[in-house]
């Protein structure tokens, strides 16, 4: 179940549906391309990941959703003009029969959008209410249930008291508190109905000590937050690479144009600050300043976003790093990322439903909240109280793959590499 089925949701949903019918191939998708390798190098043991794991089927994949706006998913499709109209024709008459339910939504957290196709009710709890029991009319339709928000960035919200308890949280949709968001209602309504929920956007949704409570009672997992897709990805990259190598950077300008309806929104000042804030904190977590003093302590981070309606979904970056080397001496490296925002996304949002899907089904996984092993797919993934998130692409795939290896009772692989060689 989808949170908006606009761009990304859309291209997900048709690109399934492409690749369900030959018509495409599930590139971008680790859980349907990807491999892994089980034990030593000389075992030669390296599956696709779709053959190693209990995952969910593609053809068994049933979808639904809310979105702010009606209409099917054809014309949805057609609106976010990411596929072309010669792939939309072929699978038109499955996107038409998948038309959204009425969303919760507050313009007050999302101010360049208008909803037409909402629901109303006498407060938040309500609203929150309703969304349970699109839920529970969905549950009769499948097996198992993940929810997962596709939609637009709401305002910049920081933490307060009505989010340090669950008891606070709920007492809060009753008297309407304005900390709450409706990200927030949709995470409340799937962990309550014991299902897993994964936040997409930047918004604060899920990270926040009473839905890390929700989701324990209810060994419901939770995922976040903002799908790592164009040039942050490029930045989880690159700057493992240079903390590798000891080279210095003292300053990394970043610069992007996109025209979506994600621009769109991105365009007002308080949903930029809650996009800036995601995408800020990777180059500290990982390049670690406080140890590395030399090398990063004064750099100089700027981010972007300009909203240009001529380029649609089709996203630029550009980037500009000063860094330095041996003796201090001074060297650049220039970026231009053309990429298609949710082409991107859409392969992301697949395998965190699949694998989110497999960790409700794990003991060892589901009462643990926070799935910080999915850290691989977010530009600021949530994880446990009093711990850094890691963003190092790198190492985010080793923590992916071993967590995969632990489930099916692998050994788990530390490229130590010491036994090829004898004694």
């Amino acid at each position: 179940m989808t949170v908006g089925m606009g761009a990304v949701c859309t291209t997900l949903i048709a690109g399934v549906e492409a690749v369900r019918k030959g018509i495409a191939k599930p590139i971008g998708s680790l859980t349907q391309m990807g491999t892994i390798r089980l034990g030593k190098r000389t075992e030669g043991r390296s599956p696709l990941m779709r053959d190693f794991l209990p995952l969910a089927k593609l053809d068994d994949i049933v979808f639904a959703g809310w979105d702010i706006f009606g209409g099917n998913l054809y014309d949805a499709a057609k609106t976010a003009q990411v596929l072309d109209k010669d792939l939309l024709e072929q699978i038109r008459p499955f996107l038409e029969s998948i038309e959204p339910m009425p969303a919760a939504f507050d313009q007050n957290y999302v101010k360049r959008l208008t909803g037409t196709h909402i629901k109303s009710g006498k407060n938040k709890r309500d609203l929150a209410e309703q969304i349970r029991k699109d839920i529970q009319a969905f549950k009769k339709k499948a097996d198992r249930v993940v929810v997962i928000w596709t939609g637009s960035t709401e305002i910049f919200l920081k933490q307060t008291a009505v989010h340090q308890s669950l008891a606070a949280f709920e007492k809060g949709m009753d008297d309407d508190d304005p900390g709450i968001a409706p990200s927030q209602l949709y995470a409340w309504a799937a962990l309550t109905e014991g299902i897993a929920f994964i936040n997409g956007a930047p918004n604060l949704t899920v990270d926040f000590p009473a839905m890390n409570e929700l989701s324990r009672k209810m060994n419901a997992p939770i995922a976040g937050r903002d799908f790592k897709t164009g040039q942050t990805f490029m930045k989880s990259v690159l700057a493992p690479a240079f903390k590798t190598r000891m080279l210095g950077v003292s300053g990394w300008f970043s610069d992007n144009i996109l025209g979506n309806r994600d621009g769109e929104v991105l365009d007002e000042p308080q949903s930029f600050k809650t996009k800036e804030e995601s995408k800020l904190g990777l180059l500290e977590m990982i390049l670690q300043p406080d140890l590395h003093p030399d090398l990063y302590k004064d750099i100089y981070h700027k981010i972007r976003i300009n909203y240009y309606p001529p380029r649609a979904d089709n996203k630029e970056s550009w980037d500009n790093i000063d860094i330095f080397g041996w003796l201090g001496y001074p060297m650049q490296l220039k970026v231009n990322f053309l990429c298609r925002d949710s082409i991107l996304a859409a392969p992301l949002a697949l395998d965190l439903c699949l694998f989110m899907d497999l960790a409700a089904r794990t003991p060892s996984l589901r009462g643990l909240g926070i799935q910080e092993w999915l850290s691989f797919y977010f530009k600021a993934p949530d994880s446990a109280p009093g711990v850094y998130p890691e963003h190092d692409l790198f190492i985010q795939s080793m923590k992916l793959k071993n967590t995969l290896r632990h489930i099916m009772g692998e050994d788990l692989i530390t490229h130590l590499g010491l036994d090829y060689y004898g004694e």
